[in-house]
Protein backbone atom coordinates (compact mmCIF):
# COMPACT_ATOMS: atom_id res chain seq x y z
CA UNK A 1 0.00 0.00 0.00
CA UNK A 2 1.44 3.29 -0.99
CA UNK A 3 2.64 5.69 1.80
CA UNK A 4 -0.39 8.16 2.45
CA UNK A 5 0.72 11.99 2.03
CA UNK A 6 -1.69 13.50 4.25
CA UNK A 7 0.07 11.84 7.71
CA UNK A 8 2.04 14.53 10.13
CA UNK A 9 5.12 16.20 8.99
CA UNK A 10 7.91 17.43 11.34
CA UNK A 11 7.70 20.78 9.15
CA UNK A 12 7.46 23.88 11.71
CA UNK A 13 3.12 25.22 10.92
CA UNK A 14 4.57 28.69 12.28
CA UNK A 15 7.40 28.54 9.79
CA UNK A 16 4.86 27.51 6.76
CA UNK A 17 3.13 30.26 7.31
CA UNK A 18 5.78 32.92 7.46
CA UNK A 19 6.58 31.75 3.91
CA UNK A 20 2.92 32.24 2.81
CA UNK A 21 3.33 35.05 -0.13
CA UNK A 22 -0.20 36.47 0.47
CA UNK A 23 -0.60 38.97 3.07
CA UNK A 24 -4.13 38.00 3.81
CA UNK A 25 -3.75 34.69 3.86
CA UNK A 26 -0.50 34.79 5.76
CA UNK A 27 -2.40 36.88 8.60
CA UNK A 28 -5.52 35.01 8.45
CA UNK A 29 -3.69 31.34 8.24
CA UNK A 30 -1.43 32.88 11.66
CA UNK A 31 -5.56 33.90 13.13
CA UNK A 32 -6.64 30.23 12.85
CA UNK A 33 -3.44 28.45 14.26
CA UNK A 34 -4.25 30.67 17.29
CA UNK A 35 -8.12 30.15 17.35
CA UNK A 36 -7.92 26.45 16.44
CA UNK A 37 -4.95 25.86 19.06
CA UNK A 38 -7.10 27.61 21.75
CA UNK A 39 -10.01 25.95 20.93
CA UNK A 40 -8.98 22.80 20.39
CA UNK A 41 -5.78 22.62 23.14
CA UNK A 42 -3.85 20.92 20.80
CA UNK A 43 -0.88 21.55 19.23
CA UNK A 44 -0.79 22.72 15.36
CA UNK A 45 0.88 20.16 13.57
CA UNK A 46 1.54 19.97 9.32
CA UNK A 47 -0.24 17.37 7.90
CA UNK A 48 1.27 16.72 4.16
CA UNK A 49 2.69 19.71 2.87
CA UNK A 50 0.07 22.32 3.23
CA UNK A 51 -2.62 21.57 5.52
CA UNK A 52 -2.12 22.65 9.45
CA UNK A 53 -3.77 19.95 11.24
CA UNK A 54 -5.38 19.98 15.24
CA UNK A 55 -5.57 16.91 17.31
CA UNK A 56 -6.51 13.47 15.09
CA UNK A 57 -9.01 10.52 14.78
CA UNK A 58 -8.90 7.07 12.98
CA UNK A 59 -10.71 6.29 10.14
CA UNK A 60 -11.58 3.05 8.65
CA UNK A 61 -13.70 2.01 5.51
CA UNK A 62 -16.24 -0.68 5.02
CA UNK A 63 -13.38 -1.50 1.97
CA UNK A 64 -11.01 -1.94 4.88
CA UNK A 65 -8.84 0.87 4.21
CA UNK A 66 -7.58 3.08 7.42
CA UNK A 67 -5.70 5.88 8.40
CA UNK A 68 -5.41 9.01 10.54
CA UNK A 69 -6.81 12.32 9.64
CA UNK A 70 -6.54 15.56 11.53
CA UNK A 71 -9.58 16.60 13.81
CA UNK A 72 -10.11 19.96 11.93
CA UNK A 73 -7.53 22.32 10.33
CA UNK A 74 -6.91 24.59 7.40
CA UNK A 75 -4.70 25.97 4.33
CA UNK A 76 -3.84 29.26 3.52
CA UNK A 77 -4.26 28.25 -0.27
CA UNK A 78 -3.28 30.60 -3.17
CA UNK A 79 -7.81 31.91 -3.74
CA UNK A 80 -8.97 30.79 -0.40
CA UNK A 81 -8.47 29.87 3.14
CA UNK A 82 -9.85 26.41 3.34
CA UNK A 83 -11.00 24.68 6.81
CA UNK A 84 -11.36 21.19 7.10
CA UNK A 85 -13.62 19.03 9.37
CA UNK A 86 -16.03 21.66 10.07
CA UNK A 87 -18.79 20.58 8.42
CA UNK A 88 -19.06 16.97 9.83
CA UNK A 89 -21.23 17.30 12.52
CA UNK A 90 -25.12 17.57 11.32
CA UNK A 91 -25.27 20.98 13.91
CA UNK A 92 -23.38 22.29 11.15
CA UNK A 93 -25.65 22.89 8.59
CA UNK A 94 -27.55 25.14 10.87
CA UNK A 95 -24.93 27.67 11.29
CA UNK A 96 -23.36 27.35 8.05
CA UNK A 97 -26.15 30.14 6.75
CA UNK A 98 -24.87 32.36 9.46
CA UNK A 99 -21.46 31.86 8.83
CA UNK A 100 -21.17 34.61 5.96
CA UNK A 101 -19.12 34.37 2.85
CA UNK A 102 -17.58 31.01 2.03
CA UNK A 103 -18.20 28.05 -0.62
CA UNK A 104 -18.49 24.87 0.59
CA UNK A 105 -16.86 21.75 -0.84
CA UNK A 106 -16.44 17.67 -0.34
CA UNK A 107 -15.47 18.67 3.72
CA UNK A 108 -14.27 21.86 3.40
CA UNK A 109 -15.27 25.28 3.69
CA UNK A 110 -13.78 28.02 1.04
CA UNK A 111 -13.20 31.62 2.66
CA UNK A 112 -11.91 34.62 0.73
CA UNK A 113 -11.26 36.42 4.18
CA UNK A 114 -11.59 35.82 7.90
CA UNK A 115 -13.39 39.73 7.63
CA UNK A 116 -16.15 38.45 5.43
CA UNK A 117 -17.33 35.57 8.00
CA UNK A 118 -18.75 35.70 11.39
CA UNK A 119 -15.74 35.02 13.88
CA UNK A 120 -18.41 33.56 16.80
CA UNK A 121 -20.12 31.04 14.17
CA UNK A 122 -16.33 30.42 13.28
CA UNK A 123 -15.82 29.47 16.83
CA UNK A 124 -18.68 27.44 17.82
CA UNK A 125 -18.12 25.50 13.99
CA UNK A 126 -14.42 24.89 15.33
CA UNK A 127 -15.65 23.67 18.73
CA UNK A 128 -18.43 20.94 17.35
CA UNK A 129 -16.10 19.35 14.58
CA UNK A 130 -13.28 19.28 16.83
CA UNK A 131 -15.90 17.24 19.26
CA UNK A 132 -17.49 15.17 16.71
CA UNK A 133 -14.20 14.00 15.05
CA UNK A 134 -12.61 12.81 18.38
CA UNK A 135 -15.64 11.60 19.78
CA UNK A 136 -18.08 10.00 16.78
CA UNK A 137 -15.30 9.43 13.78
CA UNK A 138 -13.05 7.85 16.34
CA UNK A 139 -13.47 4.12 17.02
CA UNK A 140 -10.82 3.31 19.66
CA UNK A 141 -11.67 0.10 18.24
CA UNK A 142 -10.87 0.95 15.44
CA UNK A 143 -7.17 2.05 16.07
Amino acid sequence: MPDPVMRPTAVDPASFLAAVPHPVRRGDGEAVLHLMEDLTGQPARMWGPSIIGFGSYHYRYASGHQGDAAAVGFSPRKAHLVLYGLTYDSRSEALLPELGKHRRGAGCLYVNRLADIDSAVLERLIRDGYRYATTVLHSPSAS
